[in-house]
């Protein structure tokens, strides 16, 4: 499966010399990863080997649109490459299921980064250990001047993250900004290394409400040559982790696949179905889904998503909606704002504004800033971002939930 899809725009000639070197095993747990009694990854990874995108017809396509209450069967056709031509029946449906759960609110919220330090290979990404850049860690001090920035902008709910690295940005760092969040934010996310279900218990007790983690790809031979070194190698303990994130009592878990790295539509098969295991085993668990594609980063611009293109990423976006219609839809900076103006209208019900990926980017007072962990598309305001909604017709909210 690893064979097909390779993206050349990720590689360079010490990246290249780098895969021929003997590596771990990355579906071995290392001694400090708690192992949990799970089967989900197992059923996963057991219907993408056998998901067979070419053999989807249009009459599968026709069928999975026809129900009110999608199947995986049904998810796995509209990902096929014969649903495309459907593309606008698609989102029309999709469009018509978004409103009927959500209206027409756009839920808004923005990242910031706390820390870029990271101890993991992972070649397509900025922050990686080997790649030289500007590191910064923030100071308590520095983590409340950006929120208070952040907050005067009307923000109610905030991302916190921070490169990969434990030793950098401990569990304890982490959750100390979680608590200076709590003065300033009613929501608040985390998007850092998977920990186990007793730190993500004790994040939780520190103020956080969910958790992201971006799998990046679902085929383990793939991840295997994108991930050379550090935590993050360790393909099990990332699929894992937001079942321990639910099990340390988060009230939502977000699920991604890094759109361009594999097969597409095998990954967004991988991520939608895992999301649909996790939340028939845990109802009460919140559901969110982000539909990121690689973008350039520092020193390396030539990136890119490969064979996923604006129409594809539609199509993936409302298979989500389609398949679990009660799920939260991420559109992030890394799309041009026409993307994500259009994207909101039918499927997206989540937006972030006046993004920075950089360290300390927000207030203007912080000197030790650090680079950004790639480069975004869309860089409006909040102001801008709550106008363009209020323009075509939807409602910002900037908090819809109380913290318990």
């Amino acid at each position: 499966m690893s064979g097909e899809h390779v993206n050349k725009s990720i590689l360079s000639d010490s990246i290249i010399e780098d895969q021929k070197k003997a590596r771990t095993n990355h579906m071995e747990y290392l001694p400090d990863m708690e192992v949990i009694d799970s089967d989900i990854m197992d059923r996963v990874l057991e219907a993408v080997s056998s998901y067979d995108q070419s053999a989807y017809t249009e009459a599968d396509v026709r069928l999975a649109l026809a129900h009110s209450s999608r199947t995986p069967e049904d998810f796995a056709a509209l990902l096929s490459p014969a649903a495309l031509p459907f593309i606008e029946e698609i989102a029309q449906a999709a469009r018509q299921e978004t409103r009927k759960h959500f209206g027409n609110s756009i839920a808004m919220f923005t990242p910031i980064y706390i820390a870029n330090y990271c101890e993991n290979y992972c070649i397509y990404c900025g922050f990686n250990c080997r790649n030289k850049i500007n590191r910064a860690m923030l100071d308590d001090a520095e983590i409340e001047r950006e929120m208070a920035a952040i907050a005067e902008t009307g923000l109610q709910e905030i991302l916190i993250l921070t490169g990969e690295s434990r030793k950098k940005s401990t569990v304890e760092y982490i959750g100390n900004a979680c608590r200076i969040a709590r003065k300033y934010f009613k929501v608040i996310g985390l998007e850092i290394y998977p920990v186990n279900s007793d730190e993500y218990a004790y994040l939780h007790e520190c103020g956080a409400d969910y958790v992201t983690v971006f799998q990046e790809t679902y085929d383990p031979d793939k991840y295997e040559t994108l991930h050379l070194a550090g935590h993050k190698r360790i393909f099990p303990y990332r699929v894992n982790a937001q079942e321990r994130a639910i099990m340390g009592g988060m009230r939502g878990v977000g699920f991604a696949a890094l759109l361009g790295l594999a097969d597409f539509r095998k990954d967004a098969f991988a991520t939608g179905y895992h999301a649909y295991l996790l939340q028939r085993k845990y109802p009460h668990a919140e559901i969110a889904f982000s539909c990121p594609r690689l973008r350039p980063i520092i020193n390396n611009d030539r990136i890119d998503p490969m064979d996923v293109h604006e129409k594809q990423l539609l199509q993936v976006v409302c298979a989500y909606r389609l398949f679990m219609p009660f799920a939260s839809i991420t559109v992030s900076t890394r799309e041009c704002a026409r993307v994500r103006d259009n994207l909101v209208q039918i499927a997206a019900t989540k937006i972030s504004a006046g993004v920075s990926t950089g360290i300390g980017s927000h207030a203007e007072d912080i000197e030790d800033q650090g680079d950004g962990q790639f480069e975004i598309s869309d860089d409006r305001s909040v102001k801008e971002v709550y106008e363009a909604l209020e323009s075509n017709g939807m409602q910002p909210v900037m908090s819809d939930y109380i913290y318990v």
